[in-house]
């Protein structure tokens, strides 16, 4: 086995806003020197390729070119040791549901863009979403087995972005909130399954940070706001927040599959 790592995602793993950026990095992909792939590659002292990209999907990963990159699996030459895969809330329209529903109601008035708003809010079609995305990571799941045979695949689902439920939110309503969590639980246990289906594994960073969501005291996730340079992007993994999800992953690794 040799000591190549590759990782395959989108913002969540990308960490757009963690300064400093990292070195080389296509424009637009967000992808810091110190997200998670970064960390856990300099604890290994493994061998990094990095090709997450913000606003991947899993058509992304597997097929379609984005702004210019080659799909992601393109970089598996079948040598890695070590693949990460953090992918699937842009097949459902997570985080923009939730940008969209931090905006002010009035907002939904506006014409063209209240339309695009009550979209990305409407439960029923963030349910119809997630209705095809376990498919879909099953997929990324079977594409990089067949492709990286050797390698430990590590799917590693979402950071916590809400806090539970009995908890205010603000700017988020309570339906809104709740529709966002529903969209969580089901990502984080189509995740688990697709690993399962796939002779994958999981790193479980949802569950590590119930109890670090963007309200509470140590957060490893950012609360909704303006995007501003050298601040982590809004409702996206801190640099605490990548430090922790590096942290399991090292420790997935070290134990025995």
């Amino acid at each position: 086995m040799g000591n190549r790592y590759v990782a395959l995602g989108s913002s969540m793993a990308a960490g757009p806003g963690i300064t400093p950026k990292a070195a080389g990095a296509p424009m637009g992909s967000g992808r810091s020197a110190v997200n998670y792939a970064h960390l856990v590659a300099a604890r290994l002292s493994y061998d990094l390729v990095d090709v997450t990209f913000s606003g991947a999907t899993t058509a992304n990963v597997l097929s379609e070119p984005q702004r210019g990159a080659p799909p992601q699996v393109d970089a598996l030459d079948g040598t890695e040791s070590l693949v990460t895969v953090t992918i699937g809330g842009n097949d459902v329209g997570y985080v923009p549901m939730l940008y969209a529903a931090c905006l002010p109601p009035w907002t939904r008035s506006v014409p063209v863009l209240g339309r695009v708003l009550r979209e990305q809010v409407d439960g029923a079609a963030r349910d119809a979403a997630l209705a095809t995305v376990g498919g879909a990571l099953r997929a990324v799941g079977e594409e990089v087995r067949r492709r990286a045979p050797s390698a430990r695949v590590l799917f590693v689902d979402y950071l916590t972005l809400l806090p539970p439920s009995g908890t205010p939110a603000g700017p988020l309503s309570a339906d809104d909130a709740a529709t966002g969590r529903r969209i969580a639980e089901t990502l984080e246990r189509l995740t688990a399954e697709a690993a399962a289906a796939t002779g994958c594994e999981v790193v479980r960073a949802a569950a590590a940070s119930r109890d670090h969501h963007p309200w509470s005291d140590d957060p490893w996730t950012t609360r909704f706001g303006l995007p501003l340079p050298g601040r982590a992007a809004p409702l996206h993994p801190n640099a605490a927040g990548m430090r922790a999800v590096a942290e399991l992953i090292c420790v997935k690794f070290h134990q025995s599959r």
